[in-house]
């Protein structure tokens, strides 16, 4: 399992550092153009908190959840599921390697956008160490989310569809302060995977944070990281298999 893995992993960032790179780019341009706009309506406060952290995740949204909803979505239209499955390699390898490998792309993203935030916004960068947890959890919840819409989708444009429906809804109910929205899409908020890594970055921008309600966070994102990784790899043998 781990060499299969580490072996997709290198093959999937190979590739994607040609093609994803200038994507990467407009996904941090957008995060931090909404900073730029919601500053103009947001002066401070928990508000405040809630933009950035919800900015800087939606960049690990745009790659993990849209670009792989699309590259799986491809994947299985155009036959390649053909070629991995003549492969040596477990369906959790393939699923994990690709994930892992668009999820690094978001790193340098996520942090521009949270320090520039920060500065925007006048919040402390004491505790942006916290995004050495958020990242990876929150890109695992997103990435196999995106990988299970991606191999589902019965046709490539529709994988797509999703893909950006999904990343459409991270911004919406992720960027958004809470307190702003209806009650009907503060319940749509609760089920979204990245909005727990929303609140735990949020939270730390408190003077005194509580850390034990940031790390329960940080535990649910880790939990419907493992599910949603789990559904993309039963997604991907099933469809393997047609």
């Amino acid at each position: 399992m781990l060499p299969a893995l580490a072996a997709v992993y290198r093959a999937q960032l190979s590739r994607a550092r040609v093609a994803r790179i200038p994507l990467l780019f407009v996904a941090t341009f957008q995060s931090v153009g909404i900073m730029i706009l919601m500053r103009g309506v947001v002066d401070g406060g928990s508000e405040a908190h809630a933009v950035v952290a919800g900015s800087s995740v939606l960049v690990v949204a745009f790659v993990a959840l849209n670009l792989l909803a699309q590259y799986f979505g491809q994947l299985r239209g155009d036959g390649g599921l053909d070629h991995y499955a003549t492969l040596p390699v477990p369906p959790a390898a393939v699923v994990l390697g690709a994930a892992a490998a668009y999820a690094s792309f978001t790193v340098p993203g996520t942090i521009v956008t949270a320090v520039v935030g920060c500065g925007l916004f006048g919040l402390p960068l004491t505790h942006l160490w916290v995004l050495a947890a958020v990242i990876p959890l929150a890109g695992a919840a997103l990435a196999g989310l995106g990988a299970a819409l991606g191999l589902l989708a019965p046709r490539p444009e529709l994988a797509t569809l999703l893909g950006q429906m999904g990343m459409s809804a991270a911004l919406l109910l992720g960027v958004l302060p809470a307190e702003r929205m209806p009650g009907l899409l503060q319940y749509a908020r609760d089920l979204l995977p990245s909005t727990y890594g929303v609140e735990a970055l949020a939270r730390t921008f408190r003077g005194d944070p509580d850390w034990g309600v940031v790390l329960l966070d940080l535990g649910v994102c880790a939990v419907v990281g493992v599910v949603s990784l789990t559904v993309a790899t039963w997604a991907y043998r099933r469809a393997a298999v047609r």
